[in-house]
């Protein structure tokens, strides 16, 4: 039961700071924050991503070249372009250590005010930083599991990032629902996203990308969206606009 226990909270700890942070304040920047709590947000996304951990600026930085390029030759991960999710996953893995390493030039508006902190991330992202993890991750698995079977789940806890990754890139474009049709494939997973705290409304986000709230219709609950709000209420964050029910 810990060990699933366990999962849970790297599962949805690691996937709001993908969606709260990377997603919504590096690449489309919804909302504001002051220094201190970006900091904070950079070192409680390494926490809870761990031996996964995806570093604002290269993540920022290949969000936005998904939105411009979608499903095109150019778009960093797309299910049009590649022949299974394995190989979008490996592309994706190649640009971002690209970019992240500043060994491709990319365009400067897609780097414009997205967050770096080199120190940081040159840490978080180390060879040193993911093989603690690792250790970390083995030695919990080794003292808790209380069943055979739940040892399949450390892969889970070692690639948690990446897997939230291609259940959107590659999943949220090939299955679900529509509310807008675009020139996109993009989709909506579920009618009520209970496993990705909105993300899973990829069909709305990629028609109202600068919209803090992922969800439209009534039933489209954007759990990180609501955790947003509370965040705004108590002054740790300053959304930019609260979006009108549409």
């Amino acid at each position: 039961m810990i060990i699933v226990i366990f999962i849970l909270v790297l599962w949805y700890g690691g996937l709001f700071f993908q969606s709260f942070f990377l997603h919504r304040y590096a690449a489309h920047q919804v909302f504001t924050m002051s220094k201190t709590m970006e900091r904070i947000s950079f070192i409680l996304t390494w926490f809870f991503q761990g031996s996964s951990y995806l570093s604002a600026y290269g993540y920022g930085i290949m969000h936005r070249m998904h939105h411009a390029y979608t499903d095109t030759e150019k778009d960093p991960h797309s299910p049009s372009h590649d022949p299974n999710l394995f190989a979008m996953m490996w592309k994706t893995k190649t640009i971002y250590q690209d970019i992240n390493d500043q060994n491709i030039v990319v365009d400067e508006k897609f780097t414009k005010n997205v967050p770096q902190w080199k120190s940081f991330d040159a840490f978080a992202s180390s060879r040193f930083s993911r093989l603690l993890w690792i250790s970390f991750y083995i030695l919990f698995f080794a003292y808790f599991t209380t069943a055979l079977w739940q040892w399949a789940l450390l892969p889970v806890a070692l690639l948690m990032a990446p897997i939230h990754g291609v259940i959107i890139n590659w999943f949220g474009h090939i299955y679900g629902y529509v509310n807008y049709k675009m020139t996109n494939t993009s989709k909506n997973l579920f009618p009520f996203d209970f496993l990705m705290m909105g993300e899973g409304y990829h069909n709305n986000h990629h028609k109202h990308a600068s919209s803090a709230n992922f969800g439209i219709k009534w039933h489209e609950v954007d759990v990180t969206y609501v955790i947003m709000k509370v965040l705004h209420f108590l002054g740790c964050i300053q959304l930019k606009s609260i979006p009108a029910k549409r």
